[in-house]
């Protein structure tokens, strides 16, 4: 009789022990599914945001007495214009891969009316593009005006490489660090991803009009997925707390 009460007092806890296992489980897997529920909702509502904000008119680009107000929630891909001046000779290349193949973007500074620089990136050109000889004609010169997306910088470097000043080597769109390198100032502390112009030819280099706008939204897919889980540790803990009963045994009793 006594090997038989250990043996129930051993499944009443380990009963015990699996159901509460189970309640937290589930509570765990529906508090992150619920997190996901509100991870969903402010996703939807910036990829709403993005959208209003690509396919606006165009505002004037921040000066300076607005920089310091200037961030990705507010401002990033707004469509702005600027006027100014390009410093070709103070060009930059960051290396980029886009749909056309691997190759730069071309970024260049603009010199604004009152003294003040924002970095312009005119488009994409392969590697036999580098050489800004190979495209002098698409070079403009004098007053020009430029049109589109406004974009925070990007520092530190890109994926597993960073920028080094020293050997011109560009992986991300740094505007501070890009600045610096070229003794331009004051600099925006954004840059400006130029849209083809209406009359641009079409094979003309650098190319523009490559932004990729893409917010990944897995949301629902993970909602389901927590939900699932909770629903299945919730009947893990419901046919723990009937195991004991089912042997006629009380969950609630203090074995001896």
């Amino acid at each position: 009789m006594a090997g038989g009460g250990g043996s129930a007092g051993r499944r009443t806890r380990g009963a015990r022990a699996l159901m509460i296992g189970s309640v937290a489980a589930c509570i765990t897997c529906l508090f992150l599914g619920s997190w996901q529920v509100q991870r969903r909702a402010w996703k939807l509502d910036l990829i709403e945001r993005v959208e209003q904000r690509v396919h606006a008119s165009p505002t004037p680009a921040p000066g300076p007495a607005e920089w310091p107000a200037v961030s990705a929630a507010r401002d990033e891909y707004r469509r702005v214009q600027a006027s100014g001046r390009f410093l070709h000779e103070r060009e930059t290349l960051v290396q980029a891969v886009t749909e056309l193949g691997s190759g730069f973007w071309v970024l260049t500074p603009l010199q604004r009316d009152d003294g003040s620089v924002l970095l312009v990136n005119r488009g994409f050109v392969p590697a036999d593009k580098r050489n800004p000889a190979t495209r002098a004609a698409t070079r403009p010169t004098g007053a020009v005006q430029v049109t589109g997306l406004l974009r925070i910088t990007e520092p530190r470097g890109g994926f597993l490489r960073h920028n080094d000043a020293a050997h011109d080597r560009w992986y991300s769109r740094d505007v501070e660090a890009i600045a610096a390198a070229r003794h331009v100032a004051p600099a925006a502390p954004y840059f400006i991803d130029a849209q083809p112009g209406p009359t641009g030819a079409a094979d003309a280099w650098p190319r523009a009009g490559l932004t990729v706008i893409r917010f990944p939204n897995n949301h629902l897919v993970y909602i389901l997925t927590w939900y699932a889980l909770a629903i299945m540790a919730a009947a893990a803990a419901y046919h723990a707390a009937r195991r004991p009963r089912d042997a006629g045994e009380d969950p609630g009793a203090v074995p001896n």
